[in-house]
């Protein structure tokens, strides 16, 4: 089960709206005989392209799989089916799947004599699973926050200028990062302070897929923003450059039309309030005000509704703060620079914590040197996600 953990781990940011899964099947002396991970979105499921490798070897084998086999037809048939036609004995389970559409694969493999084992390595399948089963099991995007910041919290100095903060290491692993997302984050302050791109632009881009058997097939569904179509660059042909949506949280619509947000890089989503009044030449979410500013609740559920999992939340203090306060900041990525200002704006504004024990409390994950900075991972102390 680590091991298909570890393949599972490879489809990150390739699979969305879908999960990211990892499979190896054993044969019946308990050799590894086939593995398999999901790469891509309409393709082959992990168990399917691990059982294609194993071939006769799976027949009273075990197979091993980080999420519950699907049990529903949809771009790909039923795993469970599979596992049934290729005379495996045996399925090792980590984490059940919330999706009431595609779980029951477990159920229907034993009532057809499989033996079924359930709850093996679970958390660490659900960390490489994360997003997604946020997404599935609270309907709504999954958000990761980042800032830079020097090592006394500050994201710019008191003059307001913040380039560069960070290392060219730590700024290439940003991008790396923006790449594995479906859509990159921020708010209209960070657009009218510094104009940014808002663009994944990692120095070696994942490989294109070119093989026949690789090709995204056509789908039926209007191409619009935030659409898995819209933020792949699919074509007939099969090469696939995935490209994230981009989502400015602009309340008023007070984005200018001139902005680098609305160029044609990646395909933009400017979220308003529905009484905002604009005649800004994009595509708008008209959502609910709230406490000020746009009902974040609405937001990310209506970004899942539009195929978008994971969200890379990025500037400013204001926007953060806010995702914070509400609970809705399921992992956060910092990167500290070993430097000092003293003044300025601090990476995070208010965050509904106005004494001690309100303090939001994080467990870290990862810490590792990025260049001559540090990256910090760390995780909500309770997380939504996995609660429910």
């Amino acid at each position: 089960m680590a091991r298909a953990v570890e393949l599972a781990r490879l489809g990150h940011g390739s699979t969305s709206p879908n999960p990211v899964v990892g499979c190896v099947v054993l044969d019946a002396e308990g050799r590894v005989a086939g593995e398999g991970f999901h790469a891509y979105a309409g393709g082959p499921h992990a168990e399917v392209v691990a059982l294609a490798q194993a071939g006769e070897r799976a027949r009273g084998g075990t197979a091993y799989v980080t999420l519950e086999p699907c049990d529903h037809t949809g771009r790909t048939g039923p795993c469970s089916r599979a596992l049934l036609e290729a005379g495996v004995a045996r399925v090792v389970v980590a984490v059940p799947d919330p999706n009431p559409k595609a779980a029951g694969g477990a159920a229907r493999l034993r009532a057809h004599g499989v033996a079924v084992t359930s709850g093996v390595l679970t958390e660490p399948a659900e960390r490489v699973n994360e997003e997604w089963l946020t997404y599935a099991r609270l309907g709504r995007a999954h958000v990761t926050w980042k800032f830079a910041a020097t090592l006394d919290g500050r994201s710019a100095a008191e003059d307001g200028t913040s380039q560069w903060i960070t290392s060219p290491e730590a700024r290439a692993d940003v991008h790396r990062m923006r790449a594995g997302a479906d859509a990159i984050m921020a708010g209209v302050g960070t657009v009218l302070a510094d104009d940014p791109r808002l663009t994944a632009r990692p120095e070696k881009a994942r490989p294109e897929m070119t093989r026949p058997e690789m090709t995204r097939p056509e789908t039926a569904r209007p191409e619009t923003a935030g659409s898995e179509a819209a933020r792949s660059g699919a074509t007939r042909s099969g090469s696939a450059v995935r490209v994230p949506l981009r989502v400015v949280v602009d309340t008023d619509a007070r984005t200018p039309q001139a902005a680098r947000v609305l160029d044609d890089a990646a395909p933009t989503l400017v979220a308003v309030a529905e009484d905002a009044g604009t005649d800004l030449k994009a595509d708008l979410l008209r959502l609910p005000r709230h406490d000020g500013g746009l009902d974040l609740h609405a937001l990310l559920r209506e970004l899942a509704a539009r195929d978008v999992v994971s969200v890379f939340l990025e500037g400013g203090p204001t926007l953060a703060g806010a995702f914070v306060a509400r609970g809705l900041v399921d992992r956060v990525v910092a990167y500290l620079a070993p430097a000092l200002l003293g003044s300025g704006p601090a990476a995070l504004g208010a965050a509904g914590a106005g004494t001690i024990a309100d303090l939001h409390r994080l467990t870290f994950d990862e810490i590792s040197p990025m260049g001559p900075d540090v990256r910090l991972i760390a995780r909500p102390a309770l997380h939504p996600g996995k609660e429910q």
